[in-house]
């Protein structure tokens, strides 16, 4: 990593330079005050180390339901998560916004939402420099796999995934979302400098599971879309310890069987990886100093939704619009 520069970019979105952080926590699991509590905690301390921007992992408040993989129906497991998900228009949300506008940060948050008492995976952009307005909230475009037994599909919200920030265009995306090629040239279009890549626990590759669901699995993904779409990505992930286990009750599942899988890291615009790692087991925050001028240097190799495309010839057809269950 580089130190920071006082030196500001010539262009007229202001400042080029930018520290940026990702979380690698375990979250306070089915427990929507401690996940809360510990939210504003790191808020306070990615401020402190001079941070403008942070990114939290996949459904990070509830904490991810690795019960699934193993019972995908448990209805008392399944009715407290319910009950421990965050309402966007919540006395919780509202800390949490205020804690990112006392602290000047850009948040990107990623929480099981409940709406009703449906539940779907959500991210919002939170800019604290703007009154700690929500800027952008998305759900996840398709469960994968085994979380449709408990979340929701998305409608036209999943394509609110890029947002102008304080610190500039910032984006996000949940999970295996960063396999699905139209949703992601989608993104690109979108001409994203800061990508958020939220993703659970993930452990080394034991040769049981996908390869695409382990740790190294995960992390060519996000590094792909760094490449793809020339932006910094903040791959932020959770981890698990004994005490989550219990609670989850997962010891003999295929994942979240044993604690660890932090994996957080950040990668530059053409995939170098800017951060050294942390063990898997470590609690931590990780930061890397950027400078968005090198998103121009790998543009002018390569930028797919601009002079690298073929619009004449493959173009992409989007329909936005939020379908409500009651319409007239």
């Amino acid at each position: 990593m580089t130190a920071a520069s006082e030196v500001e970019s010539t262009s007229n979105i202001g400042p080029s330079r930018l520290r940026v952080a990702v979380t690698q926590a375990e979250p306070g699991w089915l427990d929507l005050q401690a996940s809360v509590e510990k939210t504003c905690s790191l808020i306070a301390d990615a401020a402190a180390n001079g941070a403008q921007v942070l990114a939290f992992p996949e459904c990070w408040i509830g904490g991810y339901p690795g019960w699934i993989w193993t019972r995908p129906v448990d209805v008392e497991m399944t009715k407290d998560y319910i009950k421990n998900s965050l309402r966007i228009d919540s006395v919780e949300m509202d800390r949490i916004c205020r804690s990112a506008a006392q602290h000047g940060l850009v948040i990107v948050l990623g929480f099981s939402e409940r709406v009703g008492d449906s539940l779907y995976i959500s991210q919002a952009v939170i800019d604290g420099k703007q009154q700690g307005r929500i800027l952008s909230h998305r759900r996840k475009l398709k469960p994968t796999h085994m979380e449709r037994t408990i979340f929701g599909d998305a409608s036209g919200e999943t394509l609110n995934g890029v947002v102008d920030t304080s610190v500039g265009r910032v984006g996000a995306l949940a999970c295996w979302e960063h396999a699905q090629p139209l949703l992601k040239y989608y993104m690109c279009s979108q001409k994203e400098q800061v990508h958020v890549a939220a993703w659970p626990p993930v452990h080394s590759y034991q040769g049981r599971e996908l390869w695409s669901m382990s740790r190294e699995g995960t992390r060519n993904l996000s590094r792909t879309y760094a490449i793809e779409a020339q932006a910094f990505v903040l791959h932020a992930t959770m981890l698990i310890t004994e005490q989550g286990v219990a609670r989850l009750n997962t010891s003999e599942g295929l994942f979240f069987e044993k604690p660890g899988g932090g994996s957080s890291a950040i990668f530059g615009p053409d995939g170098v990886q800017l951060t050294k790692d942390m063990d898997e087991h470590t609690e931590g925050i990780l930061y890397a100093d950027i400078d968005l001028d090198d998103i121009l240097k790998t543009k002018s190799f390569l930028d797919v939704c601009g002079h690298y495309g073929r619009p004449d010839l493959l173009w992409l057809g989007v329909d936005s619009a939020v379908k409500q269950h009651v319409r007239s």
